[in-house]
């Protein structure tokens, strides 16, 4: 089995599963092993994106640009209701290669933890703990899309105000993990369209 197939496959989940980058590089390795392989010798985020971007160029090109749209407008308006704890969509909607299948990520930084889920109770959002995302909270939110007929599956990372900093770095191309909403409402201009 080379790494090749194995980025191959874990694409393909991400797809088709709405699978993110982690788990499906163990479960293809799983699935194609029957073994369990270490972090390290698994292919890189970078790699499966490739693969994803391949895997959508050939097999959903003529549906996935209008799927990412709608997610990105969802994504916009819940940025700019909770704009007071510096959101920052992340994540395949913000890289660019979410389809229908993909939830929404948007990190939160606030200067009180518990201030975003009491901006959602008092505006009687309906959330569920969805657990931890490492030292974080992660809340979680069903919405609709005004053309898509499933419901759209938020998460909203609550951190720290000072996570930020770190957060901006670009990955090794260059290209950003996330964005703010000045940066999201860019690509969502006819001539961004990412």
């Amino acid at each position: 089995m080379s790494l090749s197939e194995l980025t191959s496959a874990a694409a393909r989940l991400v797809v088709e599963d709405g699978l993110e980058y982690g788990p499906a590089k163990h479960k293809a390795a799983r699935d194609l092993l029957r073994r369990h392989v270490r972090g390290g010798d698994l292919p890189s985020n970078e790699a499966i994106e490739d693969g994803v971007r391949e895997y959508l160029a050939v097999f959903m090109a003529d549906t996935q640009p209008a799927e990412l749209e709608a997610l990105r407008r969802v994504a916009r308006r819940w940025m700019e209701q909770l704009a007071e704890f510096r959101p920052h969509l992340t994540g395949a909607v913000w890289r660019g290669t979410a389809t229908r299948r993909s939830a929404i990520q948007i990190e939160l930084y606030c200067d009180d933890p518990k201030a975003a889920e009491i901006t959602l109770l008092n505006r009687q959002v309906d959330y569920q703990f969805a657990g931890h995302g490492g030292d974080h909270d992660v809340l979680a939110v069903l919405d609709r899309s005004d053309s898509q007929a499933e419901p759209v599956q938020l998460f909203l990372h609550v951190l720290d105000h000072d996570d930020l900093r770190g957060g901006l770095k670009p990955d090794s191309r260059g290209r950003t993990w996330r964005g703010d909403l000045g940066a999201l409402t860019r690509l969502l201009e006819p001539e961004g369209q990412a």
